[in-house]
């Protein structure tokens, strides 16, 4: 039987993770993300509950946010499907680029310390932080088509670079794309969540196969992706991502826009500290 401490210490660590699961289930959902800016956070903060190295805990926190992205905006993307908001053309001409550049962010990260994983999140998160509290691109109309040839090549080679570094679902970067391109915002944030699980899969694989040599990982790790926690994140997303679908084709969003990017200021801030030894 198990100790009543560690009893106390599995079902406190697994209850954080189903809260955080529903959060990043929900702003999936409201915002065509992934979840990976509430979900990454939260790792680092509950992956050294499970043991293992402080030096490994960022590769596993990203490649976890990685996995459950997989599950969170595949709900999403079908639960959008259904409104007819997804653009499968677009999904299908630019996921090889797409993958390509989640490979070359997963040799990156092979290569990377876990500081300087935690600074390139942190950086990353203020860069959308300020999108969603100063959003300069909004209403704006560069095009009638989507980048075509070298144009759609590196944004969605740079997307999915961007994104695997980072453990995020990459659906701001297409969300703006597509609405300067006259997409609607609704046809924008589905057919990101379909991005997200462009991204998630080939880079939750990607994590795993880097992290399988190393020691001293948290309790269920395969490679950097960690079962429980990924597991425990999911359960509890895959319901609250078609309410956040709801919310967003219900409601009008500023505010929660605006709350939502001071979370990300603060978290972005706090991971350069953390990154920088602060």
């Amino acid at each position: 039987m198990m100790p009543a401490n560690d009893l106390l210490h599995w079902t406190y660590t697994i209850a954080l993770m189903l809260v955080a699961g529903g959060l990043a289930g929900f702003a999936a959902g409201l915002f065509g993300i992934g979840g990976g800016f509430v979900v990454v956070p939260a790792l680092l903060a509950m992956l050294p509950l499970l043991g293992g190295s402080p030096n490994e805990v960022a590769h596993v926190a990203i490649g976890t946010s990685l996995a459950t992205i997989v599950v969170t905006s595949l709900r999403s993307v079908q639960a959008h499907a259904r409104r007819d908001s997804v653009d499968f053309a677009m999904l299908k001409t630019w996921a090889p680029w797409i993958v390509a550049g989640v490979g070359a962010g997963v040799l990156l990260a092979s290569r990377i310390s876990s500081q300087g994983l935690v600074i390139i999140f942190g950086v990353g998160v203020i860069l959308m932080a300020l999108h969603f509290l100063f959003p300069v691109l909004k209403g704006r109309h560069l095009s009638d088509d989507l980048p075509s040839g070298v144009g759609r090549a590196a944004i969605a080679t740079g997307l999915g670079t961007f994104s695997s570094l980072l453990g995020i679902g990459g659906g701001t970067i297409t969300t703006i794309v597509m609405t300067l391109c006259g997409r609607t915002i609704h046809r924008a944030i589905g057919t990101s969540s379909g991005v997200g699980f462009i991204i998630a899969v080939p880079g939750m694989i990607g994590f795993m196969a880097i992290g399988l040599g190393s020691h001293d990982l948290p309790t269920g790790s395969i490679g950097y992706v960690n079962v429980p926690a990924a597991l425990a994140i999911i359960a509890t997303s895959i319901f609250t991502a078609p309410v956040g679908v709801a919310a967003a084709h219900k409601l009008s969003p500023p505010l929660l826009k605006r709350i939502f990017g001071i979370y990300l200021l603060l978290i972005g801030y706090l991971m350069i500290r953390r990154g920088l030894g602060f």
